[in-house]
C-alpha cells in the first residue's frame, strides 16, 4: 500500500491516468459476462459480485461475512435473478480496478459505492442508481474545516481513481491543496487519526459509517456540508443483457419496502444526503 502526494494542478493534468490501473487476471471464481449455461439466469449457474471490504456499513468483511448495504443490495439482486446463497461468490472490488474486473470477466457485477460517471460509463454500463450519496469531509472533532473552501493550504486524503479524488482536482485546482492519495480510505483513515492529513473526502454514508467504528468512535465528524451529488449504481459489463432485468428488480426494491430496510440496517440513525428513491433508475445501461 502506498500513499502519493500531488498538488492539485498537477494531479488535475494526470487524473484519467489513475483510472488505468488495473486488476487484470481471473481470481479463479469463474467470473463471466454474458448468457451462460444455467437456463434463464444471466451469468450463469453462478455469479461473481464485486464489493468493498473495508467500508463500514456499506461494503465490509468481518470474520469471512461481507457485510453493508452494498452487500445486502447484491445479494438481494442476485436473489431476485434466480442465484441462491451458495451461488454467488463475492470478490473484493478496489476503486481503481472496478472497471477492469467488469471488462475482464473477474466479476459479473460490481456493488461498492460506485458512482455513475459518463467516463465510467464509456466501458462498463450501470443498473440503478439504487442511492443518492453526495460528497463531504471527515476532520477531527477539534478542526475548523467546515468545507472545500477552508482546505486551501492543508492535506487532503482520498482514494487514488475515486470520483470524490478527481472532483477535487477539477474544481478545486485555485486552492492550494496537498492531495494525498492512498489505495484505500482505512489508509486514509490511520493517516487522519495521526494528523498526516487534515481531512478526509468521500461520500458521506462512507465517512458516517467509518466516524461510527468503535476505534473512531467520538474522535471524528462529517461536516455535513455535501458539495455533489453521487449516484451509486451496479455495475455490469457492457455485453451483458442483464442491466434492464436489474433495474426493474432494483425499482421494485424501492416499492416493497426493501431498500428501506436494507438502508436502515446497514447505516442506523445515520441519516444520509438522501435515503429516499432516487428520482428514476435506469438510463444508464448500454
Amino acid at each position: 500500500m502506498r500513499s502519493t502526494h500531488f498538488r492539485i494542478p498537477a494531479l488535475a493534468a494526470v487524473a484519467a491516468l489513475t483510472l488505468a490501473a488495473c486488476g487484470n487476471g481471473d481470481d479463479g471464481n469463474g467470473g463471466s459476462t454474458g448468457d451462460g449455461e444455467g437456463g434463464d439466469l444471466p451469468f450463469g449457474d453462478s455469479i461473481t459480485i464485486g464489493t468493498k471490504i473495508d467500508q463500514p456499513g456499506t461494503g465490509i468483511l468481518i470474520e469471512g461475512e461481507y457485510q453493508g448495504m452494498d452487500v445486502d443490495v447484491a445479494r438481494e439482486v442476485a436473489s431476485r435473478l434466480g442465484y441462491e446463497e451458495d451461488d454467488i461468490s463475492w470478490q473484493e472490488s478496489p476503486t481503481p480496478q472496478r472497471e477492469d474486473m467488469l471488462v475482464n470477466g473477474t466479476v459479473d457485477m460490481i456493488a461498492a459505492t460506485y458512482s455513475i460517471s459518463t467516463e465510467r460509463k464509456e466501458r462498463v454500463q450501470f443498473a440503478g442508481p439504487y442511492f443518492v450519496a453526495g460528497q463531504d469531509l471527515l476532520v477531527k472533532n477539534d478542526s475548523d474545516i467546515e468545507g472545500p473552501d477552508d482546505l486551501d493550504g492543508r492535506t487532503l486524503c482520498s482514494v487514488a481513481g475515486s470520483t470524490p479524488a478527481e472532483r477535487i482536482a477539477e474544481e478545486y485546482s485555485d486552492l492550494d491543496i496537498d492531495l494525498s492519495t492512498y489505495d484505500t480510505y482505512t489508509l486514509c483513515m490511520e493517516a487522519l487519526a495521526a494528523d498526516r492529513v487534515d481531512a478526509l473526502t468521500t461520500d458521506d454514508v462512507i465517512l458516517a459509517g467509518y466516524a461510527a467504528q468503535e476505534q473512531w468512535e467520538g474522535q471524528f465528524r462529517v461536516t455535513g456540508n455535501t458539495f455533489s451529488e453521487e449516484l451509486f449504481g451496479i455495475g455490469i459489463n457492457q455485453d451483458s443483457e442483464a442491466c434492464e432485468e436489474v433495474n426493474e428488480i432494483l425499482s421494485e426494491m424501492w416499492e416493497d419496502g426493501t431498500m428501506e430496510t436494507i438502508i436502515e440496517d446497514n447505516l442506523g440513525d445515520y441519516t444520509p444526503s438522501d435515503a429516499n428513491p432516487p428520482e428514476e433508475i435506469g438510463g444508464h445501461c448500454a
